[in-house]
């Protein structure tokens, strides 16, 4: 993708095509920076154009990355339908689903690092620098993947009932919040091998989110 050059785009086509290369160049950029680091100035040079070009498809540096976001849970939402329903056994009592619910989500999420690094800059970073437009068009776009995903865990846990929308949503900002924490700088590495007695601040990722997922699970579910 880095160093490829467009000629004007003249048709849908071509439009649609030039807004695709932008989102794929910045989730490139994902795998190798996190989102605090993805400027626009790089963006453009990846992508092959100038800043005011990329600022025809997309208002803002945070616009694009919302964008990326919508299209990263809406790729996500099909495999975890996959991974749920071969993960999750419907013959097994509620506490033994739920530790499964929450095996499949915790590792189907934390394997998708950079939708967790997305989700953990949305309120701070993200919903900042765009229009009310852009919001709404992101704000219904997630209600309709989040939605969806309600519908899979009250599917396969029937017992959480309308609190499967906590669920979805606690495991969702889990995953960010987590994400940010599980990822230390340099820095802060170096501080936890200098001093072990400090390795209790250090999480991974894909433990850390199931204990917070089947908590959340377990505190929804019915108690006799």
């Amino acid at each position: 993708m880095e160093g490829m050059t467009f000629q004007r785009a003249r048709s849908d086509e071509q439009r649609e095509a030039r807004r695709q290369a932008i989102l794929d160049t910045a989730a490139a950029m994902l795998c190798e920076m996190p989102v605090a680091d993805v400027s626009l100035n790089e963006l453009s040079r990846r992508v092959g154009l100038a800043k005011s070009n990329v600022l025809r498809y997309f208002e803002s540096r945070e616009a694009v990355l919302l964008e990326l976001l919508d299209y990263f849970l809406r790729a996500w939402l099909p495999e975890v339908t996959a991974e749920l329903a071969a993960g999750v056994d419907p013959d097994r009592p509620a506490t033994e689903r739920a530790g499964q619910l929450a095996d499949v989500l915790s590792r189907s999420l934390a394997a998708r690092v950079q939708l967790c690094d997305l989700i953990g800059a949305q309120g701070g970073v993200l919903e900042h620098n765009v229009s009310v437009e852009v919001i709404l068009r992101h704000k219904r776009a997630t209600v309709e993947i989040l939605g969806q995903a309600i519908d899979l865990i009250r599917h396969h846990l029937p017992e959480v009932g309308d609190d499967a929308q906590t669920v979805c949503l606690q495991a969702l900002i889990m995953a960010g919040a987590l994400s940010s924490y599980c990822s230390p700088p340099a820095s802060v590495l170096a501080a936890y091998q200098h001093e072990p007695g400090l390795a209790a601040l250090q999480f991974e990722l894909g433990p850390s989110l199931r204990l917070a997922i089947i908590t959340a699970i377990l505190g929804t579910l019915p108690r006799d």
